[in-house]
């Protein structure tokens, strides 16, 4: 029994671009010629981990140039990409395949190739389609017909020994001029379409699929209308790597001199031959927007408004009297912006020469590590130029780079002599200084952030770091430990009252805390030494000693101290922070305000007032003792009625010792009347001094 034909969409497709071409042939005459890719005639690699890329070149006519990119480089690139045409050249234009999901992509085509369909499937996608179909075989026969369907069935019964497993054959039906016919599929050599639009389609899936095999490249078709021949230019900005700068430092000689290495890398896929090289430092923004891939937005469903059926509104909320005049934003809408600096460079300034040091040649005692230093400065070395680009600075080679994909290199970046002082640097609670230089950036260019290597006395004497150096500004470098100098510290502090004054009822001594340390460093080297102490700042405090400073940086004032070769030297500073103590006058005993006027920094004038205010506090501490006193009396007679009680209720009242205590029980009751109307007039009297008290502690102000 026959089993089941299955026949490669591959092949089909590849029959069917053999009929489909026929009818593209008049479309393609009106296509623009193709222009192999520009060459890359200007590369400038950013710090900030991008590059701008530019080709140039001459085209003629209506051209379509292809760029192609990585996937992951073309939102970039549509974000960037920037075309300037010459004389003849119109609007251009860029089209791309776009990064749709394939299977959404492929559905819309009018052929549904989505889904990988094997060759049954795909002839039942054809249903009501009109295919030109060649039998294959000796029968050769060809018809034309709508496909209507496709089936399984049987067509012969088992043979001897072979399974009963139902293997039914595949067959397309057609309506043919002839009528119903039935084809197996398996007989079918090659179909076409005979309808064009249908074909073209049809080639459009084939070609988005083979577009689709690499999905980590793409390319965009530049088409570049015009007239004529003419000069043509386009740049975008993708990522690349970040540039390196790496420097070299020579104290050797009379002359500090820096010389200044970028390190490059060519990552791109395309070999660089003569380009202008150019490297910018700054930190611009700089991020990634998805505008490569198609976004859809989520939609509500609502309902059909049928039979009356009212459809959905929704309001959002509004604002009240709001009015806006967009007018003047339109008109002036990208009128101020700048365009990227790295389309058009701007020559360096005529008149800028590379510094070089003018250092004594190496005497015959030197060493050859001493020679080989001194070369530094004597060396050949070709700078680039250097200038300002916004808030940016751009080096720019000298000589146009050959740099192959894949690699890198080290490019000469600035060299001259630079005004440098050898120093050792030493910041508090460290057990000695380390070897330094303060350098001013008298080059004239914004120096990036790098490593220096570091020679002196015609030897490698360290590696330092720096960060990114302004033109005129001044920075310290560290390059190794200075074994010459030994360092101590010693702290000390004292208080100092300022003032004392008395106000608003409140006692207030203000003070000055004053907290001193002392540096000690002893040089048993043979050179003089300048030592940067880096002392830290105290919160909340001012510098009262020494009254001036070489420099404040990150929260550390900065002394030059001068060190001669085998002596000591100390450096002793004094920060003076102010601190306040308020008393409330109201609260304070007898005793503590005799204790207060007692201090020696208190003046006269408020220990009479303390003196004062103590007599009227002692008045009213009087008053309170007798009340207290009373109530004490009072409370020892109550407890004597209660006893009286007790024994009247055992004896009686009309016992001769009955009448003895209800005697007593009378001359206690007229005490008790004595004591109440004392207490009452304590009491007065006691708010009349507490009242004194308070209106004089009130109207203090001294």
């Amino acid at each position: 029994m026959p089993t089941r034909s299955v026949v490669p969409v591959a092949a089909l497709f590849a029959a069917a671009s053999l009929i489909v071409s026929g009818s593209l042939s008049a479309d393609a005459q009106a296509t623009p010629a193709a222009v192999s890719e520009l060459p890359v005639t200007r590369v400038a690699l950013f710090s900030s981990g991008v590059g701008y890329f530019e080709h140039d070149g001459r085209v003629s006519g209506d051209v379509v140039v292809q760029l192609p990119f990585r996937v992951d480089e073309v939102d970039d690139a549509l974000k960037s990409l920037t075309v300037r045409t010459g004389q003849g050249g119109f609007s251009p234009s860029v089209s791309y395949p776009s990064r749709e999901d394939e299977s959404r992509a492929l559905k819309a085509f009018r052929i549904d190739l989505s889904g990988s369909p094997e060759t049954a499937e795909l002839f039942s996608r054809l249903r009501g389609v009109s295919l030109g179909v060649e039998l294959a075989g000796k029968d050769g026969r060809r018809f034309s017909g709508r496909v209507l369907g496709v089936e399984s069935r049987r067509t012969d019964p088992p043979a001897d020994g072979e399974d009963t497993v139902d293997r039914p054959r595949v067959f397309v039906n057609f309506m043919t001029d002839r009528g119903y016919e039935s084809i197996p599929m398996d007989g079918i050599g090659a179909f076409r379409f005979t309808d064009s639009a249908i074909a073209a389609d049809f080639e459009r899936a084939v070609e988005y699929l083979a577009a689709a095999r690499d999905k980590t490249r793409t390319a965009l078709s530049l088409r570049l209308p015009g007239a004529g021949s003419r000069d043509v230019s386009f740049g975008y900005v993708v990522a690349a790597p970040v540039w390196k700068a790496t420097y070299r430092l020579d104290l050797s000689g009379g002359t500090p001199f820096l010389q200044g290495w970028a390190v490059v890398d060519n990552a791109t896929d395309r070999d660089w031959r003569g380009i202008t090289l150019s490297l910018v430092s700054g930190r611009p923004v700089s991020f990634v927007q998805q505008l490569y891939a198609p976004v859809y937005l989520s939609r509500p469903v609502v309902p059909l408004s049928i039979a009356g059926s009212a459809a959905p509104r929704t309001f959002g909320e509004g604002l009240d009297d709001f009015e806006a005049d967009y007018s003047k934003d339109d008109e002036s809408y990208g009128a101020n912006e700048s365009s990227l600096s790295m389309a058009s460079p701007a020559p360096a300034p005529a008149s800028r020469e590379v510094m070089r040091a003018k250092a004594a040649g190496p005497s015959k005692k030197e060493s050859a590590g001493g020679r080989a230093a001194q070369d530094l400065a004597a060396s050949a070395f070709e700078a680039a130029r250097g200038r300002s680009a916004g808030d940016q600075f751009e080096f720019t080679m000298e000589r146009p780079v050959d740099l192959d994909r894949g690699k890198s290199a080290l490019l000469p970046l600035t060299a001259g002599a630079i005004d440098a002082e050898r120093v050792s640097i030493y910041t508090a609670g460290m057990e000695r200084p380390v070897l330094g230089a303060r350098l001013s950036n008298s080059s004239g260019m914004k120096l990036p952030a790098g490593p220096i290597t570091v020679f002196d006395g015609g030897v490698y004497a360290g590696d330092a770091l720096i960060d990114f150096l302004s033109e005129k500004d001044r920075r310290l470098i560290a390059f190794g430990e200075d074994l010459a100098v030994t360092a101590s510290e010693s702290s000390t502090s004292s208080q100092e009252t300022v003032s004392v004054t008395i106000l608003k009822g409140a006692l207030t001594f203000s003070r000055k805390l004053s907290v001193s340390k002392t540096y000690e460093f002893r040089n048993a080297g043979t050179r003089d030494k300048t030592l940067i102490v880096e002392h830290p700042e105290t919160s909340g405090s001012e510098l009262f000693s020494p009254s001036t400073f070489l420099e404040k940086s990150e929260g550390k004032y900065r002394f030059s101290l001068q060190v001669p070769s085998g002596k000591q030297a100390a450096l002793t500073v004094v920060e003076r922070s102010p601190t306040r103590e308020t008393i409330a006058l109201l609260n304070l005993s007898v005793d503590s305000f005799l204790r207060y006027s007692s201090f020696t920094e208190i003046p006269a004038p408020i220990k009479a007032v303390l003196a004062k205010a103590a007599e009227l506090k002692r008045a009213v501490e009087g008053h309170a003792r007798t009340i207290r006193d009373l109530q004490t009396r009072r409370t020892e007679l109550t407890q004597d009625q209660a006893r009286i009680r007790d024994n009247l209720a055992s004896l009686g009242r009309e016992s001769s010792e009955g009448k003895k205590y209800v005697s007593r029980l009378l001359d206690t009751e007229a005490e008790m009347d004595k004591i109440a109307k004392r207490t009452d007039e304590a009491r007065k009297s006691q708010q009349d001094a507490q009242a004194s008290f308070e209106s004089y502690i009130a109207n203090l102000s001294l």
